[in-house]
């Protein structure tokens, strides 16, 4: 579980722990203001959450479809959402496997690279939050419903990502509460 942060000036990525994302967000007074995204990339789609206000809760956003053609739109996408829901950084799902190379590892971190390559969220911080299990777990939750498939996928996807951006909230506040 990784932090980065793109410098607006070099767009370089920096390595810090997760936590720090939040610690440092309380410093520059941006976690009072801001709140989280939280991401479940796909090879298809982009399901979002967003945390609430205080950032406590992650609720589910919506989906956003994913093409190699469409990285400036959903580029855009990204800046309305920061501006509109005053959004202070990005919790990305990454599927953490240390016994193999994973695609969909690959998949995430090709996303990122195109979304920076549009020079549209340069000074955006964002970390890698371990997504294990998150789709799955959603999947079952939903098998007795019998949904009609494309309305099950995207609820999955907005579902995973409210459990990786929970996931991230729940980590980073029992550590706040454990430096008090």
């Amino acid at each position: 579980m990784t932090f980065f942060r793109i410098s607006a000036a070099t767009c370089e990525m920096k390595y810090v722990k997760p936590i720090n994302l939040f610690n440092d967000m309380l410093k520059i007074n941006t976690l009072q203001q801001g709140r989280l995204l939280g991401l479940d990339v796909g090879d298809k789609y982009v399901g979002l959450a967003v945390s609430d206000t205080h950032n406590r809760i992650a609720s589910p956003l919506s989906v956003l479809v994913r093409k190699k053609s469409n990285i400036d739109l959903m580029a855009k996408d990204f800046r309305s959402l920061i501006s509109e829901l005053s959004l202070g950084a990005f919790i990305v799902g990454y599927p953490f496997d240390r016994h193999r190379n994973c695609v969909d590892a690959v998949q995430v971190k090709l996303f990122i690279d195109d979304l920076r390559k549009t020079g549209q969220l340069e000074g955006l911080w964002y970390t890698y939050w371990d997504e294990c299990f998150t789709s799955k777990n959603v999947e079952l939750l939903l098998k007795p419903l019998n949904l009609h498939p494309v309305q099950s996928k995207t609820i999955v996807d907005k579902f995973a990502a409210v459990g990786i951006l929970q996931g991230y909230l729940d980590f980073a506040h029992r550590n706040l509460m454990l430096k008090k």
